[in-house]
Order: C-alpha cells, then structure tokens, then sequence
C-alpha cells in the first residue's frame, strides 16, 4: 500500500493513537471490523490522497459512493471509510440489490484541491480493482466529477445522462427518505401521512432541498437549518409561510417538532441530541447517524421511533445500482417505492423481538449477506464451473 500520510503544513496532524483504538485493530479484531480490503492511494502529480473500502461483496460487486472531504487527520479518514463501506453493505442488502459495500474518501478540501487530473488518477484506482467496487457520488463530489472519473474506468455510476447516467442520484434519495417518513407517521400516529406535522430538517443540500418539497406537499408544516446561510433563504423564500428556519441544527433540536430529520453529516444522534429532542420520529437522510453504540436504545427507552437511516436513506443507490443496466428513472422510483415497505417490516420485527429498529435492521440485513458468501457467480472467471 502507498503512504498516504499528508506532508503539507495544513494537514500534517497526526495524532497519537494506541495499537488498541487504532484504525488497523477495528479492521482485524473488532466487530465493527470484517472488511475485504482496504485501499490506500496516492497520486503525487495531482495530490490526491484516498482511501477506498470494500466491506463485503457476498452479495455482488462492492457499490458506494466517493466522498470528498477535508479530514482532521488520516486516521479519522480511513475510520470514516471503514464506517461508511460497512454501512453501505447493509444499506445494499436491505434495498434488495445484487451488490456488496464498499465506499471511498478523498482527503481534502475540494474547493481547493480538486481538479481533472485528481479524478482522473482516482479513476484509475477504481479501475485496478476490476470490478470489485463501484463508486457514485457522495459528500463533496457530484455528477460532473462522475463523468471525469468515468473516463478511466466502467464501474462509475451517478453520471449525467449525456455521458449514459442517471443523474443526480439525490432525487431518489429524498423521496426514499420520504418513504420511510411515511412508514415512521403510520407506525406512530395511524396514517401514513406528514400532513399537520412539524418536521424539521438539519441540512438542506443535495438531498434536504428535495425533502422539503415532498413534505411540503404532503401538507407538512417545515423547519429547516443548514451552515449555508443562502441555501437557507431560498428555500424559505419558495415557501413562504410553509417553511421556517432557526439558526443551527443545536436550536433545531430544541425545537418543538414531531420529526426529526438529519440530512448532513454523521453522528447527529449522540447524548446530548437525544436528551433534548422534542421529536418522537426520527427519520432522516444522513449517513451513519448513530454516534456510538447504545444511542439506539437511547432513543427507544425515550418513546423516539427511529427509522434506521442505512434504510431509508437507500433511494440514491437504487438510482444508481439502475444505471448498470441502462437507466430507467420509473423502474428505480417503484423500487425506491419499497422502502416503505421495508421500513415497516423492520418496525415489525423490531416490536416482535424486543429491540430497538436498528438492531432490528441490522439482524435482517446480516441474514441476507449471510444467504450467500463471496464464491458468488461475479467473482467467477468467464467460463468457470
């Protein structure tokens, strides 16, 4: 593996870390652990830095998205990786797709360090993997970088449809959270509808934009926060009257709402969030939003419904997962469509065993990965028994 430890004076943190919390003893030895391969690459020329995960491929071809982002060290990005390659194995088995987990970052700031050659260099990493891994758009990357990568390999997907994509793969997504809102309203209050509900929605970018429209639709009334000032005031100035805002995701929490939903970065639920929330759903788009083991039940000794976000968050990768076979936007919305369904299968199975919905979620996703094992028929070699 090349080093990828940075050398710049910007990022050049490196912090201490003892062999037992150390990035290498999560992947060998702790539970959390199990992957297939971990990739570390370099490209001096253009400066990229990246890390690309692959948890599982029992189920098929690692699929996950590329994530660009100024990390505060190394470690906290491969930590970030290996959480997110995991999250996609289980987010892929429970949306009924054919494909495994796996998920890439890029240290650094893209605003600045971001440039054709350094995707350029990216795609052909994904490329050595032959296969193994299909990348799509994450935090930090978007269509059009999509299509700069795809330029050196085939396993690239979330491209515009001039260069044989989909699109923005974040259409789906929302309206897969959506559908799990839906499931989250008839669990706990009888119908399946936001309507006169108070939702409120931390971050309001590629996906949150899109959530405010179908909530507003649906007759919800919205509050919304978001770090970008101007994402904020537009939204609010296309409905006015239906849409509100306060001045941080801390003030948002405290607010009196009856959905909650994270739609930014990771481990928007820790203590502090669960303690002060006034919401009894939440239901949001963020990757990861548990920060540390035992949130779940946190929550659920609190009366808060949580509808696991590796679940419902699923709309963006079976938009993607469609563009293998040739994208057909209506086949992947009634896909899209089940997460209703499945969301309320999780509720079911987590009333009937006595468990809080994540657990619930990760038992139903485990037994399908476990179904099968990576001598799976993609693996094999043309013309192999």
């Amino acid at each position: 593996m090349t080093d990828v430890r940075q050398t710049d004076r910007a990022s050049s943190i490196e912090p201490t870390v003892s062999p037992e919390s150390s990035v290498l003893a999560k992947l060998f030895r702790s539970e959390q652990g199990g992957h297939e391969q971990v990739v570390l690459c370099q490209d001096r020329a253009s400066g990229l830095k990246a890390v690309i995960a692959l948890h599982s491929t029992a189920l098929g071809p690692a699929l996950g998205g590329t994530r660009f982002h100024a990390y505060a060290s190394d470690e906290e990005a491969v930590e970030d990786a290996l959480n997110l390659a995991r999250g996609m194995s289980y987010k892929n088995a429970l949306a009924g797709l054919d494909h495994g987990g796996g998920k890439a970052v890029i240290i650094g700031d893209p605003d600045t360090l971001k440039s054709e050659e350094l995707l350029l260099a990216y795609g052909r990493f994904v490329a050595s993997l032959g296969g193994r891994y299909v990348t799509a758009c994450d935090v930090g990357t978007y269509v059009a970088d999509m299509d700069v990568v795809a330029r050196e390999n085939r396993w690239t997907t979330g491209r515009s449809p001039e260069n044989g994509g989909a699109g923005d793969s974040s259409v789906l997504t929302a309206f897969g959270v959506f559908q799990g809102m839906r499931a989250a309203a008839k669990v706990q209050w009888g119908e399946p509808t936001l309507r006169g509900r108070r939702v409120g929605i931390a971050g309001v970018g590629k996906v949150g934009h899109h959530l405010v429209e179908h909530l507003v639709d649906d007759g919800a009334e919205v509050v919304i926060t978001d770090v970008r000032a101007d994402a904020v005031e537009r939204i609010v100035a296309r409905h006015p009257g239906r849409v509100t805002a306060v001045s941080d995701a801390e003030v948002l929490v405290r607010t009196p709402l009856d959905v909650y939903a994270p739609c930014a970065l990771g481990g928007a639920l820790d203590d502090a969030t669960v303690g002060a929330l006034t919401a009894t759903v939440v239901c949001g788009a963020a990757n990861n939003q548990l920060a540390h083991p035992g949130v779940e039940k946190d929550l659920a000794d609190r009366g808060i419904l949580y509808a696991p976000d590796y679940v419902v968050n699923a709309g963006g990768v079976i938009q993607v997962a469609d563009e293998l076979h040739g994208f057909d936007f209506d086949r992947a919305k009634a896909k899209a469509t089940k997460i209703y369904d499945t969301t309320l299968a999780i509720f079911d199975r987590a009333k009937a065993d006595g468990v809080p919905p994540a657990v619930a979620a990760d038992r139903l996703a485990e037994q399908r990965i476990a179904e099968r094992t990576p001598s799976a028929e993609w693996l094999r070699p043309e013309g192999s028994a």
